[in-house]
């Protein structure tokens, strides 16, 4: 995501969330603004679901809920005392947790609860597992240590077994270091001052701590890839206790479909009978059983399969596409913070969680770029069966040092291992617009190596290296789209950010910001309407995927399409009707009179106001000087110069053969910044206030249409620029529908 706009104003968000070390100890201000579901979060039943629907079993039990909690020292020991409870799974500096407290690089954070273990077979093991600790966990039970783990976005489990302390309570205590902003490890915007586009720390349990009894050799592992073109789903179990014979069948509702038995860590094939495909329109999804078998064997896990196949292939004008299942599908989204007033990186329950999902679903949307965090399971399940496409990022950080890189290439192989079984996700993103990018040559090819089965975006915006299967661009407001290449797709990673404040959603009254900003719901509508109509063109030149920013409100981002407390969705009711168009051919474009990006055109200019007149036909303008489009300055976003102008006011004329016929929906195409004003013949037929990012597509209406004539006419441009980039080009088109 993009810097902030020019003139935001932030100070008053900063000093309103105050999250910083200077004030660890000082609780940030009271909140106001919570979720609907807030009310919903029960002690004793915090996110209750199952946790892991990829690997299921039927014994687990959670240990989510009120935690004693202390805040010490870092190199402190292990507290005896403790400063309140602690609501687990939210992270500390949240509403939710109870508590919210900054926690300080110079702190620690300790859990602690008892247990009671449940109950296992002979010989059977105890599994502890967390979702996700942010960032460095170790982890005691009954006073014995039984694991580490350094990473704030993967799961990890630990085998306690051996730290059981007879049939009564269990003692589980948890120390959790986490250096946020000023450590070298992936956190996502996650900052110890909180501004613009960057939100509030998260520290400590964000996801479900659960235990589950197991056999003695147990499932530790699936790793499942669909092969639409085989007609078979590969899988390979993988097993702790030793190897084992496993035993796997396929199932379309209550039918077993395909069996197949092999051994553990080995690569098992079920043959899949013309295959029902997984996509947006038809989630569908194959239910999986594995069981090990043998007399050391018993332990039963479910899971899910859908059958999909991702790919760049030409289309039928020879334009790389992204194809899905074999067919171009045009991919449309939304940039997904994954953020909540209440909880911060944890959602208050399921339901709000699949809320935002099933909102994005109803208004017509088929993807969602994960920006820069990592999802708890369950997420990624709902995606799973609601039909929505999933851009994986990989939370960023700083990776300038060895230990930074490290931390970053171990946490994206444990979560690309963790997410792989997902049908939801069809492309990894390493890195985003250069945050702590390195080496991506290197880590585009370990993505394809480790999973073949998906795309990968080497830098979503700005910094692209030429690798991967898409090129990718950020343009704010937009949109626009990268030039087409023979082997990579063209994709808009992020684009609009049209800014809303609602009185009473907001959280900070003052300060609030967006990359342009509205004062209602219909001028938004009306300028999100827009930016779709610029979509259609841009798919039709060979834009792939666009991702709007974005979701919802974050902090102090009014961006969203939703309220940051998801209570009013800022998009009209049938908006989906105008994302539909965007899944069908593109218009047809005829270029009357061409603008200067691939071929430059010719034009007189001058710097000095002229004469009343200039915009007449019969008008003097030899001694102008000519020069060819377009004009401005290279710094200047989606400009093509061929001739440099950075003064303030420009004027130009050029004189342009027209056909005979009347022309079919006449529209412009035009790339201004800033004010420009258009005539035709000596009228003035457009006014365009402001600026654009890209060429964007205007129909002009009857009354300027009627200026044109058969044969000679002339156009002329004034553009006037105050500040920041400034550049102008245009030409004119008919625009046709298929």
């Amino acid at each position: 995501m993009n810097a902030c706009p020019r003139g935001a104003a932030l100070a008053a968000a900063i000093a309103c969330l105050a999250v910083a070390a200077a004030a660890q100890e000082s609780p940030p201000p009271t909140p106001t603004l919570v979720t609907r579901w807030a009310r919903d979060v029960a002690p004793g039943a915090v996110l209750p679901e199952y946790p892991r629907p990829q690997m299921a079993r039927s014994a687990w039990q959670s240990l989510n809920g009120r935690w004693d909690y202390a805040i010490v020292a870092k190199d402190a020991a292990a507290p005896d005392r403790w400063d309140g409870e602690i609501l687990v799974p939210f992270p500390v500096e949240s509403q939710l947790s109870g508590v919210r407290r900054a926690i300080a690089p110079s702190q620690r954070l300790w859990y602690h609860r008892a247990f009671r273990a449940p109950r296992r077979q002979p010989g059977g093991r105890l599994l502890l597992h967390f979702g996700a600790v942010d960032w460095d966990a170790t982890v005691f039970v009954n006073g014995r240590p039984v694991g580490e783990h350094h990473g704030g976005y993967d799961p990890f489990t630990f085998d306690i077994t051996d730290a059981l302390a007879g049939p009564g309570d269990q003692q589980l205590v948890v120390g959790v270091w986490d250096p946020t902003d000023s450590g070298p490890q992936p956190r996502g915007k996650q900052v110890l001052k909180p501004h613009g586009i960057m939100y509030t720390a998260v520290t400590g349990i964000w996801q479900t701590v659960w235990l589950e009894p197991v056999p003695r050799r147990y499932v530790a592992a699936l790793e499942i890839t669909p092969d639409v073109d085989a007609g078979a789903v590969r899988l390979r179990v993988s097993t702790e206790g030793g190897r084992s014979r496993v035993r796997a069948a396929l199932f379309d509702g209550g039918a077993a479909i395909a069996e197949a038995e092999g051994v553990s860590d080995s690569a098992i094939a079920l043959r899949v009978p013309d295959p029902r495909l997984w996509s947006p329109t038809d989630p569908f999804l194959y239910s999986l059983r594995v069981q090990l078998t043998g007399a050391s064997g018993g332990d039963v896990v479910r899971s899910y399969v859908g059958m999909r196949k991702i790919a760049v292939a030409r289309d039928a004008a020879g334009i790389n596409r992204l194809f899905l299942n074999g067919r171009a599908l045009f991919e449309l989204g939304t940039l997904d913070q994954g953020w909540w007033p209440d909880g911060l990186y944890t959602a208050p329950t399921e339901d709000a969680r699949r809320f935002d999902l099933e909102t994005l679903k109803r208004l017509g949307f088929n993807l969602i770029r994960k920006h820069v965090k990592v999802e708890p399971e369950r997420w990624y399940f709902d995606c799973d069966s609601l039909g929505i496409l999933v851009w994986q990022d990989m939370p960023s950080g700083s990776n300038d040092t060895p230990e930074g890189k490290e931390n970053f290439a171990a946490e994206l192989g444990r979560v690309v291992a963790a997410l792989r079984d997902h049908p939801s996700i069809v492309m990894w993103v390493p890195f985003n617009e250069g945050w702590g990018q390195h080496d991506t040559e290197r880590y585009v090819q370990w993505l394809r190596e480790h999973d073949p089965s998906r795309l990968v975006d080497d830098a979503s915006g700005w910094t692209d290296r030429g690798v991967g299967d898409v090129m990718d661009v950020h343009d704010y407001p937009g949109p626009s789209a990268p030039p087409v290449e023979p082997r990579r797709a063209a994709v808009l990673g992020e684009f609009g950010g049209l800014g809303l404040p609602l009185a009473g959603h907001l959280w900070i009254e003052r300060g609030a910001w967006g990359y342009r900003r509205f004062t209602s719901l219909d001028s938004l509508a009306s300028a999100y309407r827009a930016l779709l109509v610029q979509l259609r063109f841009l798919i039709g030149d060979g834009l792939a995927a666009a991702v709007y920013t974005q979701t919802t409100d974050v902090e102090t981002e009014v961006n969203g399409l939703m309220t940051y407390d998801r209570a009013v969705v800022k998009l009209p009711e049938g908006i989906e009707a105008a994302h539909a168009r965007l899944f069908g051919p593109p218009p047809v474009v005829r270029v009357v009179v061409p603008d200067s990006r691939s071929q430059a055109q010719e034009w007189r200019y001058t710097t000095a106001r002229p004469d009343t007149g200039w915009t007449r036909s019969d008008y003097d303008d030899s001694a102008w000087r000519t020069g060819a489009g377009g004009f401005g300055t290279d710094s200047t976003p989606g400009a093509v110069v061929r001739t440099a102008w950075n003064g303030a006011d420009l004027w130009l004329r050029r004189v342009v053969t027209l056909p005979d016929a009347p022309l079919v929906r006449p529209h412009f195409r035009i790339h201004h910044d800033e004010d420009a004003e258009v005539y035709l013949n000596g009228r003035l037929v457009a006014s365009y206030p402001g600026y654009t990012t890209g060429y964007v597509v205007v129909p002009l209406d009857a009354s300027a249409a009627a200026a044109f004539k058969p044969g000679a006419n002339t156009l002329a441009v004034h553009v006037h620029q105050t500040t920041g980039g400034q550049y102008l080009d245009i030409g004119l088109i008919e625009v046709l529908e298929p």
